[in-house]
């Protein structure tokens, strides 16, 4: 055999060894879109005036987990890069449709969004509210900023990635996903400062763990729905019950403006006189009223009878927002308003 052919064979078996060794490109790992919005995780001290601020893009925040590039293409866009404080219905629409635009494409398996944890549960709920993809969706975000040594963003971003790629992600919904714990988007609600173990689920429970061999799923959440995405964002006001209201705020909000008013109130769902004669008296006026309650867990219900109690403000009129925290029932609200200001289909909505 000439000389030639015997160089060329071994070169060819070497080639095919080669390929054995590193069987796929990056070409050939699977894509995963990262969609950067701001928060502590994209933070950085200021040299000036040592304190947190906006600092890092997407792009930046995924060349700091060099393990990302071992099990997935990363796809980075960048929404925005602001305090999750600044996020709202000026910006969740657009969100929406920007992720469902990104899972549109076949060849992408998933989206992560990086985000602030003062909102993360706000956003994370409009977006499984409204997006229609069932790709997995995983936010994430971080407790501790990109200067501090122990920050939590990296870790909290390969998780993600993690949980995307691993048997039984497609179809749980929307995520948020901190310190290991999977949360699913209606149930989840921030409960602590500081602390890197600040997100769960309440009386719900976790969806699942990310641990360090195996992504982990417990359970599905079963009250999820999707509703269209308005072409507007109403005017919906938040405010709270206190010791001593005297209703002007409800008032106020209906006179201002407010299409309709969300009540953070007490117990199963309890105000005190003042307060349920101005819900009667907005509601008289055409403004759906909604009762939430302010205790982290249970439901708002229509159950105490003195006057400001649930039953009292049920027979005025007003919808109850279940298991709902005040500020995703606000949420909710945003999107029915524009479908329906009718009584029982809202209620409806908030039972499912």
């Amino acid at each position: 055999m000439a000389v030639a052919t015997i160089l060329r064979q071994t070169l060819l078996g070497l080639s095919g060894l080669l390929l054995l060794i590193h069987p796929a490109g990056a070409a050939d790992l699977p894509k995963i879109a990262v969609i950067a919005t701001g928060g502590t995780i994209a933070m950085k001290l200021d040299p000036t005036t040592h304190a947190p601020v906006p600092a890092l893009s997407g792009e930046d925040l995924v060349a700091a987990v060099p393990k990302l590039k071992d099990i997935a293409a990363i796809a980075v866009t960048e929404f925005s890069n602001v305090p999750s404080d600044y996020m709202g219905p000026d910006r969740w629409p657009a969100l929406s449709r920007k992720v469902d635009e990104i899972l549109a494409d076949p060849s992408v398996r998933g989206a992560i969004v990086l985000h602030g944890t003062d909102t993360l549960d706000q956003t994370a709920y409009f977006l499984d509210l409204t997006v229609k993809s069932d790709k997995p969706i995983v936010l994430v975000g971080a407790q501790r900023n990109a200067s501090d040594w122990d920050s939590d963003g990296s870790r909290n971003l390969l998780n993600a990635a993690r949980q995307i790629l691993a048997d039984g992600a497609t179809g749980m919904g929307v995520t948020v996903t901190l310190n290991h714990h999977i949360n699913a988007a209606r149930e989840v609600r921030k409960t602590h400062t500081s602390n890197v173990e600040t997100f769960n689920s309440g009386d719900a429970g976790f969806l699942g763990y990310v641990d360090e061999d195996r992504v982990i799923f417990s359970r599905k959440s079963l009250r999820r729905q999707t509703l269209p995405l308005p072409d507007r964002m109403p005017r919906v006001d938040l405010v709270a019950m206190y010791a001593g209201a005297d209703g002007s705020q409800v008032r106020h909000a209906a006179e201002t403006g407010a299409e309709a008013i969300v009540v953070e109130a007490y117990g199963w769902g309890n105000m005190n006189a003042e307060m349920h004669d101005a819900i009667k008296d907005v509601i008289a006026r055409g403004v759906p009223v909604v009762v939430a309650t302010k205790v982290y867990n249970g439901r708002a219900l229509p159950v105490y009878g003195f006057k400001g109690g649930g039953n009292t403000l049920l027979k005025a009129g007003a919808v109850f927002a279940d298991d709902l925290t005040p500020d995703k029932a606000r949420i909710l609200t945003l999107i029915a308003l524009p479908t329906t200001r009718n009584r029982a289909a809202l209620q409806a909505l908030f039972d499912r």
